[in-house]
């Protein structure tokens, strides 16, 4: 056990003497009203001011924005751009509601970016396998967190910076200078970007008498093609 000594830790034999009134000659301090002003918590509208709290919200967004600028110029997590993605928005989403948090993000992020006149390529994770390999390149890493958005091939981040972003102003200003396009539904798919293969006619399985049922080389393996007409407009 560990020995203190401390003298309010002695026994009271041996505790020193009070000092006598001659000792205390010496001493000044302020008077007793000075002490309590001293001792008073300030007031909650001086530590919750207005300018306060603007200088706070100033920073954060700076810092914030910087972050962003990082990101931007670095190309992403790990430095690496996104493949055809110049001149372009790039949304990297799930279209399945299996996890609901999730699928809402990528609602917004899609919806928020929807908004500009800009080009938007998505890529939805759960049509196309390739869009998964592509990510993971992209990233470094197989732990994937939807949605991610690049501009120009540059990661801006997911749903909470894009929200940030766009809330900020920040967001029209990275997308100045993208080409403007009008946006219209496409007739072929729907906006899908995916049409069923008529090759197998979704199975992804076709028949020969050689072989037998061999995986079709034309679709993938959800039996989707990439819509033509979406293709050739990209």
């Amino acid at each position: 056990m560990a020995m203190f000594s401390s003298s309010w830790l002695k026994s009271p034999s041996k505790v020193n003497k009070p000092a006598t009134p001659c000792s205390y000659r010496n001493f000044s301090c302020s008077s007793f009203k000075d002490i309590q002003n001293l001792c008073q918590a300030e007031p909650q509208s001086e530590l919750l001011s207005p300018r306060s709290a603007s200088i706070l919200h100033r920073i954060k967004m700076s810092t914030s924005v910087l972050l962003h600028l990082w990101a931007r110029s670095t190309g992403g997590p790990n430095g690496c751009k996104v493949p055809n993605g110049d001149q372009r928005v790039v949304i990297y989403y799930t279209s399945l509601r299996v996890v609901r948090r999730t699928y809402e993000d990528c609602r917004v992020v899609r919806s928020i970016l929807s908004g500009f006149r800009v080009p938007i390529d998505e890529r939805d994770l759960s049509m196309e396998g390739k869009f998964v390999q592509e990510l993971e390149e992209v990233t470094g890493s197989k732990e994937l967190n939807l949605p991610m958005a690049f501009v120009s091939g540059a990661y801006i981040g997911g749903a909470k910076e894009v929200t940030q972003l766009h809330e900020s102003g920040k967001l029209k200003t990275m997308l100045q200078g993208l080409p403007v396009v009008e946006f219209k539904t496409c007739d072929v798919c729907g906006g899908l970007r995916f049409i069923l293969c008529q090759t197998c006619d979704g199975s992804h399985k076709v028949y020969s008498e050689k072989h037998g049922f061999c995986p079709c080389r034309v679709c993938n393996v959800n039996g989707l093609i990439t819509c033509p007409s979406c293709s050739a407009g990209q």
